[in-house]
């Protein structure tokens, strides 16, 4: 069946490109940035990738190993006549022209379609996990949409792990103060997650060593653009039988269990009394605004970015890891514009509530709305008094027809 939806993916792609794009040609797709590190690259580019294969209804198997395909290549190529010219006080050093970069990546990326479109490899096994998702997010009543999302569940296939160990990868990020931050951790976490040593014995500590990191990169690009915008997130890794969940600030994951929910996390808020505690060891206030905010400043006590209030404002994450027993039901991802209106303890109902509508349990995150939890889940929060970007990702670690099945059996009993 993937190699079929590949080879009727590929198909009408070369007929969109059935050659490279010239030079000074319009790309399909343009990244954010103007300029990029070199530690930047692979996120950047990956996300380039993604988002053009995504747009033209790639399969997302095919998708993630097209982009890793020419990923590979890109980083055997020489980029130095991409260097742009180096000014003394920019760190780091070595700066790359974003879209001279984005031009060979995607003519690659094009390349190994054509190719594959004539004589396509074997396409790998995927996770024997059943990982349905669905997805709603909404701008409300709020001016702008900050909120970003990721959902790679063939995480190992996009950065080539071949250690026998199933991984999936879901975040959630709440931007305030503009989107830059949240985008940045949207497009840059995951890899930089990937690049960790310890990812494979300690994923606790590759998650919240990569939150740090990508705090530091960013530093870098705001310094660099003159950015001023912080993010939220919580990041939840399905590795093996291990659930790792990893935060900043108040977004927060909640897992249900044979229809309850378990916690996972407490999150950061400047009133949590350990917060406020280091807050004013480091010589800062928490004080009411309208709610508890950091020096008058934050209503956010960690975050990626909100340089102008570090180290009050934490880029520490806090991670905890939950060993998956087989009777789990399905994590929730959700920012805090859903949590300030919904109650944890109500999501077990809400969700089953959604998938008894007819069509409901077929919902996933390209279906109509009827058919998403994810959307019931969301217009409850609004309908309870949310005015805020609300995001919500549901993971089913099982199939939804079984929890329907579950509900209908203790129902008879």
């Amino acid at each position: 069946m993937e190699e079929e939806q590949a080879r009727h993916f590929l198909q009408r792609f070369v007929e969109e490109f059935p050659a490279a794009v010239p030079e000074g040609g319009c790309l399909p797709v343009r990244g954010a940035s103007s300029r990029l590190s070199l530690e930047e690259l692979e996120g950047e580019v990956l996300d380039v990738g993604l988002k053009m294969l995504a747009g033209r209804g790639a399969p997302a198997a095919t998708s993630v190993l097209l982009c890793q395909a020419a990923l590979s290549q890109l980083l055997q190529s020489d980029l130095s006549p991409f260097y742009c010219p180096q000014e003394e006080e920019e760190e780091p050093a070595v700066l790359l022209q974003s879209e001279l970069v984005q031009h060979l990546f995607l003519n690659k990326l094009i390349d190994i379609a054509l190719l594959w479109h004539q004589n396509l490899p074997k396409m790998p096994a995927t996770s024997s996990r059943f990982l349905q998702c669905c997805i709603h997010a909404i701008k409300n009543t709020r001016r702008k949409m900050e909120d970003k999302h990721v959902v790679l569940p063939e995480f190992n296939q996009l950065f080539n792990l071949q250690d026998g160990v199933d991984r999936a990868y879901y975040a959630v990020f709440d931007g305030h103060g503009g989107v830059d931050a949240a985008a940045y951790a949207a497009t840059h976490l995951h890899v930089v997650v990937s690049k960790q040593e310890s990812l494979q014995t300690d994923a606790a500590t590759a998650l919240s060593s990569a939150f740090r990191r990508t705090d530091d990169m960013f530093r870098w690009k705001a310094q660099r653009e003159r950015l001023r915008s912080g993010t939220t997130g919580v990041v939840v890794l399905i590795q093996g039988q291990e659930l790792i969940v990893s935060w900043l600030g108040d977004s927060q994951a909640v897992l249900v269990r044979k229809g309850h929910t378990v916690p996972l996390m407490d999150p950061h808020k400047p009133d949590r009394e350990d917060e406020k505690q280091r807050i004013e060891d480091l010589g800062g206030c928490i004080t009411f605004m309208g709610c508890w905010r950091v020096n008058g400043m934050y209503a956010v006590s960690r975050a990626i970015g909100d340089f102008d209030q570090k180290p009050y404002v934490s880029g520490d994450a806090d991670c905890s890891t939950t060993q998956l027993c087989g009777d789990e039901d399905y994590v929730l991802l959700a920012c805090d514009g859903f949590f300030d209106a919904v109650n944890p303890s109500e999501v077990p109902h809400l969700v089953l509530e959604a998938l008894q509508q007819p069509g409901g349990s077929e919902g996933g995150a390209d279906g109509p709305l009827e058919l998403s939890a994810a959307h019931h889940l969301v217009a409850h929060a609004k309908a309870a008094g949310s005015t805020d970007n609300i995001t919500v990702m549901l993971v089913f670690l099982r199939p939804p027809e079984e929890l329907l099945a579950a509900d209908v059996s203790a129902a008879q009993q």
